[in-house]
C-alpha cells in the first residue's frame, strides 16, 4: 500500500486486516493534514466501504485511534439512524471516510460528501457487499470517485463476482493472504443431524442449557429467522438478545454491549453479522443452518 500499489488482500475477521490498511493510508496522507478549521481543508482522501454497521464502526474505531495523534479527521456514516446527526460531522470535513454504500449515497445526494480527491478506495468484506445486494450501490459510489486512485480490495472467499469486480476496478494488484494463526484446529466442532425445524430447535435448547450462564452465539440465515429464533429461547427462559438489520442502531448497539458485559447469555444473529463481531470470551457458537459457504461457517 506504502508503494501505491492496487491490493486484492485475503483475511478473516481478527487477523489485523484493519490495520494493514488504515495505517499505510494514514502514513501517505498525513503530509496533507491541515489544523485549519476550514472544511476545504479536509477533503474525502480516503474512503472505506463496509458491508454492515457493525463492521463500519469497527473499522471507524481503529481509525480513530490510529490517527488520535495527528490532524487527520476520521468519520463513519451508516444507515439506521438519523442523517441529521451524521451531517454536520462530514460537512465539518473528514479526510478518512468509512461507510456503507447506501447511507454514503444519502450523503452525496444531499450534498454533505463529496468524493472528487478520493486517492484511496478500499472495499472491505466486498464478498459480503455483493452478497448482500450492493452491486448497484457500489457502482454508484465507484462512479463518483476520481479513476487515478489506489484500490485495496479486500474478501474472504473469491467467487467470480469477486474476480470480475477486482478485474474491472484493480490495476495490476498484488495478492495477498493472511491466514489465521490460531486456526480452527484448535476449536472443537460437532455437527448434529435434525429431521425438521422442531428438531432443530429442540437440539439448541438443550445444547443451550448444557452451556446455561455462559456466553453462547446462535447464528441464522435471515433477519426474520433470527428473530424469531431469539423470541423462542426467551420463552424457554434463556437470557436473549437479538441482532439483525430491522432493529434500530441504538437497539443494536445496546444488544452488543450487553452482551459483551454478561447481562444477556445468549446472542442471536444474522449469519451477516458474523465478520462485524469482535467479541472475546465466547464459549460457544451455533450455527442454526448450514452456512452458504464454508467461509461463513469458519
Amino acid at each position: 500500500v506504502l508503494a501505491g500499489q492496487d491490493v486484492m488482500g485475503s483475511a478473516q475477521t481478527g487477523t489485523g486486516k484493519t490495520a494493514s490498511f488504515v495505517l499505510p493510508i494514514l502514513q501517505n496522507i498525513l503530509p496533507l493534514a491541515s489544523s485549519s478549521t476550514s472544511p476545504a481543508r479536509h477533503p474525502v482522501r480516503a474512503l472505506v466501504l463496509a458491508p454492515t454497521r457493525e463492521l463500519a464502526v469497527q473499522v471507524a474505531d481503529n481509525a480513530a485511534l490510529y490517527a488520535k495523534h495527528t490532524p487527520i479527521r476520521t468519520a463513519v456514516v451508516f444507515g439506521g439512524m438519523d442523517m441529521k446527526v451524521q451531517t454536520p460531522i462530514v460537512r465539518a470535513g473528514v479526510e478518512l471516510l468509512i461507510a456503507t454504500p447506501g447511507r454514503l449515497l444519502d450523503h452525496i445526494e444531499q450534498g454533505n460528501v463529496n468524493l472528487n480527491q478520493v486517492q484511496y478506495l478500499v472495499l472491505d468484506e466486498a464478498d459480503r457487499m455483493l452478497d448482500m445486494g450492493f452491486q448497484t450501490e457500489l457502482d454508484s459510489v465507484i462512479a463518483k470517485a476520481p479513476l487515478k486512485r489506489q484500490t485495496l480490495l479486500f474478501s474472504a472467499t473469491y467467487p467470480d463476482s469477486i474476480a470480475a469486480l477486482s478485474a474491472r476496478l484493480l490495476s495490476k494488484p498484488v495478492h495477498i493472504k493472511v491466514e489465521e494463526q490460531h486456526g480452527n484446529n484448535s476449536i472443537e466442532q460437532k455437527f448434529f443431524q435434525v429431521n425438521d425445524n422442531r428438531d432443530r430447535m429442540n437440539a439448541l435448547r438443550l445444547l443451550l442449557l448444557k452451556y446455561q450462564g455462559q456466553s453462547s452465539i446462535v447464528f441464522c440465515t435471515t433477519k426474520r429467522e433470527t428473530q424469531e429464533v431469539a423470541d423462542l429461547l426467551t420463552s424457554y427462559g434463556f437470557s436473549v438478545l437479538a441482532l439483525h438489520g430491522d432493529l434500530d442502531q441504538k437497539d443494536r448497539d445496546q444488544a452488543l454491549v450487553k452482551f459483551a458485559n454478561g447481562s444477556a447469555c445468549v446472542l442471536v444473529a444474522t449469519d451477516v453479522a458474523a465478520r462485524g463481531l469482535d467479541i472475546s470470551s465466547v464459549d460457544a457458537v451455533f450455527n442454526y443452518q448450514l452456512a452458504h459457504d464454508a467461509d461463513t461457517h469458519t
